[in-house]
C-alpha cells in the first residue's frame, strides 16, 4: 500500500531531536507562550523574509485575527477564491464581513487577478488570495490592484511554506500572511498551530494582543480578544522541523518531477507552473473527467489518493444563504468534480513515486 501521506514519517526521521525539544519544554515549566514560542516566531519570520511573526492556535485563527487587526467587519466585502478550502471563507464570515468569490485561472487553479478587478466594489476592503497546493498566486497584479483601490492584501499561505514568487519567499508581499501548521502541512506540528507574518510592526503587536484575550499587559484588556496562542510544545517541534524544511521541499520537488515526466501523453491535465513560481508541492493535483473511476482503480492497486476539495465553498450548506447556484462559479464546480491529489510527501521514495505513475497509466488503459 502506498498511502496518500504518512504523517508519522517526519517524526521518525527527526525523532531524537523532536523528543529532546519536547523534553526541554516540559522541563522548563513554561507551558503557555514564553521563550520557545518567541524563538520560533523569530526563526519563522527570518525564514519567510518578514520583520515579524506571531504564533496563534491554528490557521483559521490566523486568518480571522488578521482580518480583525485590519478592522474588517460587518458591511465589508473581502474577495476570496472560489476554489479553496472553506476556511478561507469562514474567516471572512466570522468577522461579519461578506466573502466575494472570484474564479481561478484555469491553468494554475489560483485566483485570477483579472477577475478580481471585475469584482471590486465600493464595499471591498481586502483581497485574500490563496497560494493553493503550494504554488504562489500571481501577487504583482494583485498588489497593484490593492494599491490602486486602497485595499489590504491578506495572503492565505497555509499550503505554501517556503514557496517563492519571482525568487522571493512568500511571507511579506501583502499586509499580512497567514500560516497553518496542521500536521499534514509541509511544515507541520504534532497538533494544530498557526502564525501570521508581516512587515507591519503595529499589526503584529495588535495580533499579539488579540490572540491573548485582547491583552498585552497582564489583567489589562484593551479590546475584545480571544485565546489563540501557539503552544510551546508545538513551537519547539516546529523549530526542529524548520531546519529540515528546505531539504523536504527538494524531495517533494523530485517526486513532482517524476510525476510530471511520467504522466506526459496520458490525457491527464498535469499541474502548470508559471516561470515566476517556485512551488513547494504541498499537493500534486491532476485533473480528469474520469476522476472517480481513476481514484477507485488506484485504490484497488493499493495507491491512496485524496480529493482537494470535493465540494467547493459556494456549494456547501454553510453558504446556502448566499444563494449561489453550482453554475454560478463553473470553474470551481468543475474542478471539484475532476481534481485528484496523488501521494505527495518528502518521505515518498522515488521507487514508490514510479509505482504511482505506473499505476495511473495502468488504470487509464482500463477505461
Amino acid at each position: 500500500m502506498i498511502p496518500f501521506l504518512d504523517v508519522h514519517a517526519a517524526y521518525f526521521e527527526l525523532k531524537d531531536d523532536i523528543d529532546k525539544a519536547i523534553s526541554r519544554v516540559l522541563e522548563s515549566g513554561w507551558y503557555v507562550l514564553g521563550p520557545e514560542v518567541e524563538a520560533f516566531e523569530a526563526e519563522w519570520a527570518e525564514y519567510c523574509g518578514a520583520q515579524n511573526a506571531v504564533g496563534v492556535a491554528n490557521g483559521l485563527d490566523a486568518l480571522t485575527l488578521a482580518l480583525r487587526a485590519l478592522d474588517i467587519g460587518a458591511g465589508d466585502e473581502v474577495i476570496v477564491p472560489s476554489n479553496t478550502y472553506i476556511a478561507t471563507w469562514l474567516a471572512v464570515s466570522s468577522v461579519g464581513a461578506t466573502p466575494v468569490p472570484v474564479e481561478p485561472d484555469a491553468f494554475t487553479y489560483n485566483v485570477d487577478p483579472e477577475r478580481i478587478a471585475e469584482a471590486i466594489t465600493p464595499k471591498t476592503r481586502a483581497l485574500l488570495p490563496v497560494h493553493l497546493y503550494g504554488q504562489p498566486a500571481d501577487l504583482d497584479p494583485i498588489m497593484a490592484l490593492a494599491r490602486a483601490h486602497g485595499l489590504r492584501v491578506i495572503e492565505d499561505a497555509a499550503q505554501a511554506h517556503g514557496a517563492r514568487y519571482k525568487g522571493r519567499r512568500i511571507g511579506a508581499h501583502g499586509d499580512i500572511v497567514c500560516w497553518s501548521f496542521y500536521p499534514g502541512k509541509n511544515l507541520g506540528a504534532l497538533g494544530d498551530g498557526g502564525a501570521v507574518t508581516t512587515d507591519d510592526a503595529q499589526l503584529a503587536e495588535r495580533i499579539c494582543g488579540l490572540r491573548n484575550y485582547g491583552s498585552r499587559k497582564k489583567y489589562v484588556n484593551e479590546e475584545l480578544g480571544v485565546n489563540s496562542r501557539l503552544d510551546p510544545i508545538q513551537a519547539a517541534v516546529l523549530r526542529v522541523k524548520l531546519k529540515t524544511l528546505d531539504v523536504w521541499t527538494e524531495r517533494r520537488q523530485a517526486v513532482a518531477k517524476i510525476y510530471t515526466d511520467g504522466l506526459v501523453d496520458t490525457g491527464l491535465i498535469r499541474p502548470q507552473v508559471p516561470n515566476w513560481a517556485d512551488p513547494v508541492w504541498h499537493l500534486y493535483v491532476i485533473r480528469s473527467p474520469g476522476r472517480d473511476a481513476l481514484q477507485q482503480s488506484l485504490a484497488d492497486e493499493g495507491i491512496g489518493t485524496l480529493i482537494h476539495y470535493p465540494i467547493p465553498p459556494h456549494m456547501q450548506a454553510a453558504y446556502a444563504g448566499q444563494n449561489l447556484t453550482p453554475g454560478a462559479l463553473p470553474i470551481a464546480r468543475d474542478l471539484a468534480s475532476e481534481v485528484l491529489s496523488l501521494p505527495m510527501s518528502p518521505h515518498l521514495s522515488h521507487a514508490d513515486a514510479g509505482r504511482v505513475v505506473s499505476g495511473v497509466r495502468k488504470c487509464l488503459l482500463e477505461f
